[in-house]
């Protein structure tokens, strides 16, 4: 089984993909970059604080919209422009969750949509 989950709280997918799948015992989100679902602009730009914290919300919303809560989440993999944002992307990341925290990947890449410096994508179980 496989149900598209999809909520107006969080930027629609500019793409062809789904906000989320939900597999019946795991969903996995898609990466969110921090957009706001009312504007559709990019929140705090230039500056990777209030990005991360809209990215959160994003998180947050597909999370809700799929049943779930950030306790939930078992896997992130959040994806950097720049590896030196990390100790202020971490601090935000961590005031999400709670222990036991998630397993988590971070990466620093070239270049990420819309040119911004943050982009989280979770899997959560059910």
């Amino acid at each position: 089984m496989k149900k598209e989950i999809s909520t107006k709280e969080a930027p629609g997918a500019i793409g062809p993909y789904s906000q989320a799948i939900d597999t019946g015992s795991l969903v996995f989100c898609s990466g969110q970059i921090p957009l706001d679902p009312a504007t559709g602009l990019i929140v705090g730009e230039g500056d990777v604080e209030a990005q991360t914290r809209q990215v959160m919300k994003n998180v947050q919303a597909v999370l809700k919209a799929s049943g779930l809560t950030p306790a939930q989440v078992v896997k992130t993999t959040i994806f950097l422009k720049n590896m030196a944002d990390f100790p202020k992307v971490n601090t935000i990341y961590g005031e999400n969750f709670q222990p036991p925290f998630p397993a988590r990947s971070t990466v620093e890449v070239a270049r990420l949509p819309k040119d911004v410096l943050v982009e989280i994508e979770v899997i959560g179980l059910k």
